[in-house]
């Protein structure tokens, strides 16, 4: 069974920086579409980067765009997010996505979440 292990989540102040990592239980994440989602209290969950299979295109919701860098080592199946200019609006339970695509469909899985929390 495909597992994704996030880590790096934390307690920062404002304009700190944290790094999340999701290691991936697949040889080789090339072939992946990746990315992190996060969710706060009361809200739904929210798509913060995503990075494509194969070309590892890169795209950013607009409120971390300039502050959030998106990154993977495929050799290692690992995802980072390098989170920098952190604000109390970021404080949420961030979650690794990675998608498996099929001929004929596809299929989504996720990590257990991390805490990151900004707050004076």
């Amino acid at each position: 069974q495909l597992q994704l292990v996030e880590s790096g989540g934390g307690l920062v102040e404002p304009g700190g920086s944290l790094t999340l990592s999701c290691k991936a239980s697949v040889p080789d994440s090339t072939y992946y579409t990746m990315g992190w989602f996060r969710q706060a209290p009361g809200n739904e969950r929210e798509e913060v980067s995503c990075s494509l299979r194969i070309s590892s295109t890169r795209s950013y919701v607009d409120a971390v765009k300039g502050r959030f860098t998106i990154s993977r080592d495929n050799a290692k199946s690992t995802l980072y997010l390098q989170m920098n200019n952190l604000k109390p609006e970021d404080t949420a339970v961030y979650y690794c996505k990675l998608r498996v695509t099929f001929l004929v469909g596809e299929y989504d899985s996720w990590g257990q979440g991390t805490q990151v929390t900004v707050s004076a």
